[in-house]
């Protein structure tokens, strides 16, 4: 299998520059913690060190990269495992500051990149972890996803967006991927003779869940990166760039409703379609898939027959998603002794193996045996976030307690999560939990709050929040649902089924003696799982997961970098109108953005505008000079637009965003606008670019 090398040695060195600078007193800490995010390191509650995340999209990866990953986690952490995440990412924790630069050129020999694994940018792009060898499969969408990342990686729209963008891909209808929980979700369907996807957006867990709203029955393959570019631009351009807790798109949805969220992306859609009319795509092999077993959202529980006759996926459970050193190396030996080179992390913190010749299946098992792993076992679908033991934000152990649930035999998910942000995804378990500090008695007891019947495929729904339990009783209470179901549950009656027939109130029925604290019962569940004494929240400032305050000039020139690609584009396919709507847009984003810096206030007009940044910036008249010419020029009817004058204008548009940046980084010298300007040929004057061509 081929795997995409999105590593890029430039912004490793920028970064490691901005690290010297940040040592050097040169950059404040807001700053750097935003190039750090970035660059996909994250801070840990325990100070110096810092969790790299590894951005493996789909969850694909092969034998080299285990071994350089294994490597970097040998000689650099001070810790002696990586966790698989349930965004298919690998995370690697107690890394010293000054050594992550060094992590990430080595992890970049591999092709490996941490870029936007973390921050106000596209998450790691989540899949169906069977795509390409699912019998079901309509298509294998891991083409589409690599297309995806190709496109959004780097690009100016998505470095400085209001918050974290989530998606998943998913190759039937089944949606493995579980698009309902997403940002956005994208799944293959079959419309009779036809074949595309439909689109899914708004969707969301943590603070206040929400489950997507369908945006698309069904758009053709040739569509869907304008499609996904359009809901993108949708979130940058209306989400809340100031309350940062009701930033996600899931809010947009509530603030417009679902039907004028769909008017707001369809103006976006007719931009975006126009901007990338010329723009390859990615294009996949169809066909009807069979009606064969679903294999769900992780790796499959048992050894599953590929659509690829003779050939099987081997699954690996790997408990709490965590593996060491010699694990690491020893999978990366089997890969390479039995010639299997798609290797692939899922959702559900396991492995496995493709293309296992049936002939190799029990070799394998012998060989994963000899590491201390081996194939899931009914009961051990337990999925956990590292909690208290590492996030800042964490509020319970969720590593401690987690090895201590089971799935009985049902092998119901469990989901453990340390706080409300839910990274274990207890809104889609069968039984899912989250930690949270509530006082009983005038002392502080740690509880998790429960939900049920969570299942994020197609034809599921969010789970039922259910009563919040004392720490200490939580392992009774999980046995206690388990229990009832088994008792309870009509023949074939599944888990989530079960509980909404059910209902809300008869698990506060069912729950409630454990609820319940006496005051003679206190001592008994003051204290944590793993912790021996009295249970406290820890105050570190909050988590890094929302990245930090944005500088606004920065978004500002951001913004007007993905106006510039679509006034370009637009230009070359000689649609002049619209290429001049997006030249006045980055007119007006830079104009507002240099007099919000100074003070000053926004307009939409540019003529308006030019005249506040006169007044906030007298000391440079060129810039407001050059604002009120391009509120004229602009204005020029459509007839009267042609190739040689709006290269004109640009020329001149593109050098006075220069200057505008040349100021903004004099009045802020820890400004970084790397990757958000025009090219240094674009940013001359005609007249420069004129005689520059003159050959001598």
């Amino acid at each position: 299998m081929d795997h995409l090398n999105l590593a890029n040695e430039e912004e490793i060195n920028s970064f490691d520059q901005a690290l010297e600078d940040f040592r050097g007193l040169r950059v404040d800490v807001d700053r750097f913690t935003a190039t750090r995010l970035q660059m996909g390191i994250y801070g840990q509650r325990q100070e110096g060190v810092n969790m790299v995340r590894i951005k493996l999209p789909g969850g694909r990866l092969n034998a080299p990269q285990l071994r350089v990953i294994a490597d970097m986690l040998e000689k650099y952490a001070r810790h002696d495992v990586v966790h698989i995440t349930t965004r298919q990412d690998i995370q690697m924790h107690y890394v010293p500051l000054e050594d992550t630069p060094a992590v990430l050129r080595h992890l970049a020999t591999a092709g490996l990149t941490t870029r936007e694994a973390c921050g106000n940018t596209i998450r790691n792009v989540t899949a169906c972890p069977l795509s390409g060898v699912c019998p079901r499969q309509h298509v294998d969408v891991n083409k589409h996803l690599d297309g995806a990342v190709q496109h959004f990686l780097r690009n100016p729209l998505t470095q400085q967006m209001p918050r974290k963008f989530k998606i998943s891909l998913s190759a039937c209808e089944s949606d493995c991927a579980q698009g309902m929980m997403h940002d956005m979700g994208i799944v293959a369907v079959r419309d009779g003779d036809r074949f595309g996807f439909k689109v899914l957006a708004g969707g969301g867990l943590g603070h206040k869940p929400h489950e997507a709203i369908v945006v698309e029955e069904f758009i053709e393959e040739k569509d869907l990166l304008p499609v996904m570019e359009a809901i993108i631009s949708l979130h940058n351009r209306y989400s809340d760039r100031v309350k940062r807790a009701k930033a996600r798109i899931k809010f947009l949805v509530d603030k417009f409703g679902p039907e004028g969220f769909v008017d707001k992306y369809r103006e976006e859609l007719g931009r975006t379609k126009a901007a990338l009319a010329t723009l390859d795509y990615p294009r996949g092999e169809w066909n009807a898939g069979l009606d064969s077993e679903v294999p769900g959202m992780g790796a499959p529980r048992h050894v599953f027959a590929q659509k690829q006759n003779d050939y099987y996926v081997f699954p690996i459970s790997v408990p709490m998603g965590n593996l060491n050193v010699v694990q690491l190396r020893g999978l990366a030996d089997i890969a390479e002794a039995h010639e299997l080179h798609d290797i692939r992390a899922t959702q559900d913190q396991n492995m496995f193996f493709a293309n296992v010749a049936e002939a190799k299946i029990e070799t394998l098992r012998a060989d994963l045996a000899e590491l201390g792993l081996r194939e899931p076992q009914a009961g051990d679908n337990v999925v956990a976030c590292p909690g208290t033991s590492t996030c800042r934000l964490g509020i319970t152990s969720s590593t401690i307690l987690a090895p201590k649930l089971n799935g009985g035999s049902q092998d119901l998910k469990i989901r453990v999560s340390g706080c409300h942000n839910g990274c274990a995804q207890p809104e889609a378990g069968d039984i899912g939990i989250y930690g949270e500090g509530k006082r009983m008695h005038g002392k502080l007891v740690p509880h998790y709050q429960m939900y049920f019947g969570g299942n994020a495929m197609a034809g599921g729904a969010l789970a039922i929040k259910g009563p919040s339990i004392p720490a200490a009783r939580i392992e009774a209470a999980v046995s206690r649902v388990k229990s009832a179901h088994l008792t309870n549950a009509e023949t074939g009656e599944n888990f989530s089924s079960w509980t909404r027939r059910v209902g809300k109130e008869y698990f506060t029925g069912l729950l409630t003696d454990l609820m319940e604290v006496k005051p003679e019962e206190l001592d008994s569940v003051l204290r944590d799982h793993g912790k021996d004494g009295d249970f406290k929240v820890l105050q570190l400032g909050g988590g890094e997961c929302a990245g930090v305050s944005q500088v606004k000039i920065g978004s500002s020139f951001f913004e007007a970098a993905h106006e510039r690609n679509y006034r370009d584009a637009l230009k070359f396919q000689r649609k002049f109108e619209d290429s001049v709507k997006c030249a006045e847009e980055i007119a007006r984003l830079i104009g507002q953005g240099v007099s919000e810096l100074l003070g000053g206030k926004k307009y939409e007009g540019l003529a308006e505008q030019a005249e506040e940044l006169r007044r906030v910036l007298p000391t440079k008249p060129r810039l407001s000079r050059q604002l009120a010419k391009f509120a004229e020029d602009f204005a020029h009817p459509p007839e009267e637009l042609n190739d040689g004058r709006l290269t004109e204008w640009y020329g001149e548009l593109d050098a006075w965003t220069m200057e505008a940046a040349e100021f903004c980084l004099g009045f802020d010298r820890q400004l970084d606008l790397a990757g958000a300007l025009p090219s240094a040929a674009s940013a001359r004057s005609p007249l420069q670019r004129e005689q520059s061509s003159i050959v001598i």
